[in-house]
């Protein structure tokens, strides 16, 4: 009778979530804001603080279901990025890749100890969870642009695509071991410094390297036995368990996150029917997460902290580390084609956050660690504050900011191009082209004398 009762606790919970995630989704929608941010005040309100109608056996595996669902936004980013663009943009998209997130890391650094009184360790922590992208806001509205044409002749949406990608695995990696460090300080373990550095470039490089061997394995077993979409689905989700779980076993030296979008890249960069095939799977798999993943983060937040004042004082923190990030961009984007108009679009761009913060950030606080809570905080807070402001700016500006293919905007005056124009040269006349009209180094005489 009280497996019975568990079990209809259990149900009703998620038929609270997903019925009232997707009514107010839906409406979210209708109104232009980032469904997500109704998921969080949804999971705010059913969740411990509030109503506390969530059952506890689904809060206590929320963090395996935060899991899967960072397992299918890296999978999904994987099998979207392709590198023949991150070398078409060249080195602006590489420096996006890192740079703003690594500003923006600096500045939370410098003033969250200021702020909230953390230690700087707390504060990278927290820099790591923060600094990421969000992709749940930023893709629609890049595939948007591209749909209108809007930024296309220097490729505004597929910098801003490539770049935030990349940013989220960047910042994953840094919290993963920046996280090693604070757990081990914090159960009272010695920390070899040199150790703890090295963790960084091996976790990328053993990351990398064994998502391309489980790549090749992959499209070794697509052309070998010839298998269906199912089953290319199916390897693939167990192809990344096995990475989760090395990752658990490694202490630190190998990402098994960033082999997961390593595994998605050499996939769609060496069998790209297949990975159309997986592609829109994982789709539908992130429509069901995504509501519990954002729903789930809810749950965890403190209301109290979320919305008093040290939400405020995060608040403060959050605009602080965005003037940084805003910098971080502005250095990227340095001796580059991009107008002031389309660098400013591109800093409103990375503003949004949302998917990272949702998946890491309830980490520290479910691996016992002491700033677990404000970590946590802090990810709701730079959610509820820059999703729906980097969404209303892209939305509202876009059409100003960015050039539709075909519209060239007029950068100086025909009188400032003429000025250019060496005495005597020819220059075509646009309105009788290709009629030619000649520059003369005198005016002529006026007939009528």
């Amino acid at each position: 009778m009280e497996f019975i009762q568990q079990a209809g606790s259990f149900l009703f919970s998620l038929i609270m979530i997903f019925g009232l995630g997707y009514l107010g989704g839906w409406v979210f929608n209708k109104i232009r804001m980032p469904r997500l941010i109704w998921y969080i005040i949804l999971g705010i309100l059913l969740g411990p603080s509030l109503f506390n109608i969530v059952d506890a056996n689904l809060l206590k595996i929320s963090s395996i279901l935060r899991k899967i669902a960072l397992v299918i936004i890296l999978t999904r980013s994987g099998l979207s990025l392709d590198i023949k663009t991150l070398k078409k943009i060249g080195r602006p998209a590489i420096m996006m890749c890192m740079v703003p997130a690594i500003f923006e890391i600096v500045g939370i650094t410098i003033f969250a100890p200021l702020i909230l009184g953390i230690d700087y360790l707390e504060a990278l922590l927290m820099g790591s969870v923060l600094a990421a992208v969000s992709p749940a806001v930023v893709v629609p509205r890049m595939i948007k642009l591209m749909d209108e044409k809007y930024g296309t002749k220097h490729n505004v949406a597929e910098l801003v695509l490539a770049g935030s990608s990349c940013d989220d695995i960047f910042v994953i990696v840094l919290f993963t071991a920046f996280e090693g460090v604070l757990k081990s300080q914090e159960l009272g373990g010695s920390i070899n410094i040199g150790l703890t550095l090295l963790q960084i470039p091996s976790s990328i490089i053993l990351g990398i390297l064994l998502g391309v061997i489980f790549g090749v394995l992959m499209v070794m077993l697509y052309k070998r036995y010839n298998v269906n979409k199912w089953i290319k689905i199916s390897l693939t989700i167990i192809a990344s368990i096995c990475m989760v779980i090395l990752e658990k076993y490694s202490m630190g030296y190998f990402s098994g996150l960033l082999g997961i979008i390593a595994m998605g890249i050499y996939i769609l960069s060496t069998h790209e029917s297949s990975a159309k095939e997986i592609k829109p799977a994982y789709n539908q798999l992130w429509k069901v997460f995504e509501v519990l993943l954002f729903v789930l983060v809810g749950c965890a937040t403190r209301a109290e902290l979320a919305f008093g004042m040290d939400g405020l004082k995060l608040v403060g923190l959050i605009s602080i580390s965005l003037v940084f990030r805003s910098c971080g961009v502005m250095c990227c984007l340095i001796k580059t084609k991009y107008t002031a108009k389309e660098r400013a679009y591109i800093i409103m761009s990375y503003i949004p956050k949302a998917t990272v913060q949702a998946s890491i950030g309830a980490i520290a606080l479910g691996d016992g660690l002491a700033c677990g809570t404000i970590v946590l905080t802090a990810a709701v807070v730079s959610i509820l504050f820059t999703a729906p402001l980097g969404a209303i700016l892209m939305d509202t500006l876009y059409k100003k900011l960015l050039a539709k293919d075909g519209e060239e905007p007029l950068l100086v005056t025909e009188e400032e191009v003429l000025e250019e124009i060496p005495v005597g040269d020819e220059i075509p006349n646009k309105a009788l082209d290709p009629v030619y009209v000649t520059v003369d180094e005198e005016e002529p005489e006026n007939k009528g004398n």
